[in-house]
């Protein structure tokens, strides 16, 4: 037959009380075969690398319109304070994009700020247009051209920090003719941050 032993500790001085729950059912609690640390919900240590420690999502509504050729806060952010510093922090977002102008092409850009530090940037300028994957809003003339489409964005980040971290993102025109609304309508955005142990 198998025992269980509760071995102290030689240097604690506390009391471990194992308590009985209020209940008139009877349950069995089956230990494994292996060593390992018990999990509670009053700590994230010791969970596996790849488990979600935290999620944090946020949204935001209002309609922000970018005309310049400059990179330019779109209004969507999400704050998260990891709980270890070795954590990785997945980004996902997705927004709804509106354009209008009377140029039968645009080009546009996105890319993901930890604060005020671009951190991933899928088109980048090349001789005043992006690489691709850059946004670019086609025509056949010059009329005026007006249409909304969803931007998604996806990305693994390494902070290596315990402090609150803020991640945002950014558009830009790569020109002054016409403009682009983020929120286009006032429709959401969303992201959402994931805290993942290492």
């Amino acid at each position: 037959m198998s025992l269980v032993k509760i071995s102290g500790n030689a240097s604690g001085t506390g009391t471990l009380t194992i308590a009985a729950p209020n209940t008139n059912s009877n349950y069995t609690l089956t230990l494994p075969t292996n060593t390992g640390t018990i999990l509670t919900n009053a700590t994230t240590t010791g969970f596996p690398a790849g488990s979600v420690l935290q999620v944090v999502q946020n949204t935001y509504s209002t309609t922000t319109t970018i005309s310049n050729a400059t990179y330019t806060d779109t209004g969507l952010t999400a704050t998260i304070t990891p709980t270890s510093a070795s954590s990785k922090i997945l980004v996902l977002s997705t927004q709804l994009l509106g354009y209008s102008a009377t140029l039968f092409y645009k080009f546009g850009g996105y890319r993901l700020l930890r604060g005020s530090t671009a951190i991933y940037e899928p088109s980048p300028l090349s001789g005043g247009r992006p690489y691709y994957p850059g946004i670019y809003l086609g025509g056949s003339s010059t009329n005026d051209l007006s249409f909304s489409f969803f931007v998604t964005l996806s990305y693994m980040d390494s902070p290596a920090t315990t402090s609150s971290t803020t991640y945002k993102t950014q558009f830009d025109t790569f020109d002054s003719v016409g403009s682009i609304n983020a929120q286009a309508g006032s429709r959401p955005s969303v992201m959402i941050l994931m805290e993942i142990a290492a």
